[in-house]
């Protein structure tokens, strides 16, 4: 177990080396996390989420959350005229302990979360279907020993990835639609139209869809990385926040910004564990991190 333990940490190693590189070629500029703020991700309304709170501390009389995703602060990056950027973040998400079976969920873990300025969803398909067509042609012939020791054969991945949509793949599959599908395929592929969170834009031209997309690993790994395009005129974002039931008091100095003019975007967050589960063919999640951090286990240290 200790040796495999040490060629998944060196796997993870290497994927963390890739990526940096990766984005850095292409452009974008690394920002440092935010770890407590007097605002973060809702993660709702999302019907995928289970998290039963937000982590907070209160500092010097002020209520501070521990950061469920950096997209807010993202789009306020975007806004100071930063026009790509990524930045690879620890992520707290106090999931409920049900989660410990799903194999893929963790209530710490870090997130490579990336933005780009006046971005579509086609210009994040490209960059990510060449990033995870990259990073595993790249993991094959420099990590090819300690992929061989885990008896994982990676097959080689190709692009464009195919696309559907959430409507459609349940009406095929039902409501376990993501493993089904997962499974079925050896390529990852876009599915596209969740009912998500306020910053997700809401397309305009067909009112109650979204153009928002999660990426799948395929094999049974499931959902890697989700994202859309944002929400930026002022008025939409209250009615939207209003429609679901957030207090708006929460979101003061994120609204007071978006007030003045948030810019158009686009961009996602990858799990860099997701991503070296499926690398590494792991088990569960927790395989790939030395400090493990599973729903529903206690915390060693």
């Amino acid at each position: 177990m200790k040796d495999i333990r040490k060629t998944h940490l060196g796997i993870v190693s290497g994927l963390l080396r890739y990526t940096t590189e990766y984005f850095h070629a292409n452009g974008f500029t690394q920002l440092m996390p935010v770890i407590l703020s007097p605002v973060t991700d809702p993660l709702g309304p999302d019907p995928g989420s289970t998290v039963i709170k937000t982590g907070e501390v209160e500092y010097l009389g002020q209520r501070l959350s521990l950061t469920q995703s950096m997209i807010l602060h993202k789009q306020i990056a975007i806004r100071e005229g930063i026009e790509k950027l990524f930045i690879i973040s620890p992520n707290v998400r106090l999931e409920h302990p049900k989660r410990k079976e799903t194999g893929k969920h963790l209530f710490e873990f870090s997130q490579v979360d990336f933005e780009i300025a006046y971005g579509t969803k086609d210009d994040v398909f490209k960059l990510m279907e060449s990033f995870v067509s990259g990073a595993v042609s790249h993991m094959k012939i420099h990590h090819a020993e300690e992929l061989e020791s885990l008896d994982r054969r990676l097959p080689l991945i190709g692009g464009p990835f195919k696309r559907y949509t959430t409507h459609e793949l349940k009406d095929k599959y039902g409501d376990d639609w993501e493993m089904i599908a997962s499974k079925e395929t050896t390529q990852p592929f876009w599915v596209l139209d969740h009912s998500r969170e306020f910053y997700d834009k809401e397309d305009p031209d067909k009112p109650g869809h979204y153009i928002n997309y999660d990426m799948i690993y395929p094999e049974g790994f499931c959902e890697g990385l989700s994202g859309a395009e944002r929400e930026h005129e002022y008025d939409i974002i209250i009615k939207k926040i209003e429609k679901h039931g957030l207090d708006k008091t929460r979101y003061g100095p994120y609204l007071d910004l978006a007030k003045t003019g948030l810019t158009p975007s686009a961009g996602g967050g990858f799990g860099v564990e997701r991503l070296a589960r499926y690398i590494t063919g792991a088990k569960h999640i927790g395989d790939v991190q030395l400090f493990r951090r599973v729903p529903g286990e206690p915390v060693v240290v």
